[in-house]
């Protein structure tokens, strides 16, 4: 504890949350340099569709699931400081491994794997088997995808398990929301840099610098990280602040008599607040990342934007989630205002925010005026999905003990990733459909025109070589995301409920 006696608390808490904060953005930072430049720069070097994409996206969430259900008992494994090196470590490790797909792809299939980014796009345009060339990069960067979901699935158990140590209860929420709101700014920085960088010196460097970036938050870690108690910047009235729900404070050197006891999966999985959190997290998360992976998709597919275009809707788009500031204030002003304890505070504005994303239905509708329409009802759905997210994970906290908090956070980012995969993996296989299926030539089905195609892949630049042969052509992929889209609405309502209907009642786990 630190020896220092101020009658002024210290705010060190604080730093530490603008360390989460930095983490998160990071994260999210890498996560989004394969949706912003897949598109544009891969895509057309490996000959990818819809559901190539959908495949690796859908993968990468199941990757993440399965590191997340063990990453949260990692954490509480190394405890927090090891816990998140090692996970951006990883992560960082599996950013940069994005970049030499091209190399090794030109390797496996030609046998020279010392061509360099450059020679080795040359290279790979020399071969004629083009399924070769899909298959085999494709799972080059399902790999580099495995290496990144693992480290980042420790991303927001270590983060949880951070503010449970330096936050009381009624705060959570709100320094949660501080914190998670990185994942907007990554998601805001990344249009507005990453396919410049892609464009100006290749999409491999775009994976290498921004990669980088946890290199160096590690130094930070190490240099601010300690629990409270140690920390010689956390004053004796700001650790008394930090105690104030009277919680036991866990001394490392505690006797085995005077820790918190462990939590199994099994005893986790008998509790109806998991299962809560889980379904919670399993209906809404992937709504996230299909805003998150196929947004700068959907502006390509249907407005014809390349990824510099569409740079300033989507940097537009993630500012208005910075609405999601609100998911913090809102549960503190139930709780302080009007007296409710912190569970029912937080689900009755977790009840405000999930009426919010049913806006997503009118987004394709009124999508034909102007693409402005859909990129605001978007961000409207994307800041109460931040919102949600904050106060869900916060539920974490309110109901168990320190101790199992990133084994809850795990059990319930596993059932988020499940519920990822699965709208990821059917929304590339349903773009695709779309786009043969609904899709029409002078008025005619597509598939009618071109039979041969119903079982096989479009070619490359298909639809722009009928455009320029004069022919109108009306691209059914719009009707495939109105689909999703109305998934996407109710799906936070649906939630809600059930979770409810599980916990209706605030009870602590002991």
């Amino acid at each position: 504890m630190s020896s220092v006696k101020s009658l002024k608390p210290s705010t060190f808490r604080w730093t530490i949350c603008s360390l989460l904060f930095i983490a998160t953005t990071i994260n999210y930072l890498d996560r989004q340099v394969l949706s912003l430049t897949w598109k544009d720069f891969i895509a057309p070097e490996f000959h990818w569709n819809n559901n190539d994409y959908g495949n690796i996206t859908a993968l990468f969430s199941i990757f993440y699931a399965v590191g997340m259900l063990f990453a949260g008992k990692f954490v509480d494994w190394m405890d927090t400081k090891k816990g998140f090196l090692w996970a951006i470590g990883v992560w960082s490790i599996g950013a940069v491994l994005h970049a030499f797909c091209g190399i090794a792809t030109s390797g496996i299939l030609t046998g020279n794997w010392f061509a360099g980014f450059h020679g080795s796009k040359e290279l790979i345009g020399t071969v004629s088997n083009t399924s070769a060339i899909i298959s085999t990069s494709v799972t080059l960067f399902i790999f580099a995808r495995f290496v990144l979901a693992i480290g980042e699935a420790g991303n927001f158990p270590a983060a949880i398990k951070t503010t449970a140590e330096y936050f009381p209860k009624k705060d959570r929420a709100f320094s949660t929301s501080i914190w998670n709101a990185g994942a907007t700014v990554g998601a805001l920085a990344a249009p507005v840099t990453i396919p410049f960088i892609a464009k100006s010196m290749g999409w491999e460097w775009a994976f290498i610098i921004i990669g980088a970036l946890g290199f160096v938050w590690m130094g930070l870690w190490v240099f601010y990280y300690k629990k409270p108690h140690e920390h010689h910047k956390v004053n004796e009235h700001e650790l008394n602040y930090i105690n104030q729900d009277q919680e036991e404070v866990v001394v490392e050197e505690a006797t085995p008599q005077t820790e918190e006891r462990k939590f199994t999966f099994k005893e986790c999985f008998s509790y109806r607040q998991t299962w809560a959190f889980a379904f919670g997290k399993f209906m809404t998360d992937g709504v996230w990342w299909f805003f998150l992976f196929w947004t700068p998709a959907y502006l390509s597919s249907v407005y014809g934007m390349d990824s510099t275009q569409s740079a300033l809707p989507l940097f537009v788009l993630y500012m208005i989630t910075l609405l999601s500031i609100i998911g913090g204030w809102l549960p503190k002003y139930f709780v302080e205002k009007k007296g409710m304890n912190a569970y029912s505070g937080r689900m009755r504005a977790m009840l405000i925010f999930a009426f919010f994303p049913l806006l997503a239905l009118l987004a394709q509708p009124l999508g034909g005026t102007t693409y402005w329409i859909p990129v605001l009802i978007i961000g409207i759905a994307g800041a109460a999905h931040q919102a949600w997210s904050a106060n869900i994970f916060s539920t974490v906290g309110d109901m168990f003990p320190k101790k199992a908090i990133a084994t809850i956070t795990g059990i319930g980012g596993m059932a988020g990733g499940i519920g990822s995969f699965i709208i990821n993996k059917s929304s590339g296989v349903l773009f695709d459909h779309a786009h043969k299926a609904w899709s029409t030539v002078d008025g005619t089905p597509l598939l009618e025109k071109y039979p041969q195609y119903v079982n096989e892949r479009l070619p490359d630049g298909f639809f722009e070589q009928l455009e320029k042969s004069g022919v109108v052509v009306v691209d059914g992929i719009d009707k495939g995301y109105m689909i999703i889209f109305s998934i996407c609405a109710v799906a936070y309502l649906i939630a809600w409920t059930v979770m409810k209907t599980l916990v209706p009642k605030y009870k602590v786990i002991k």
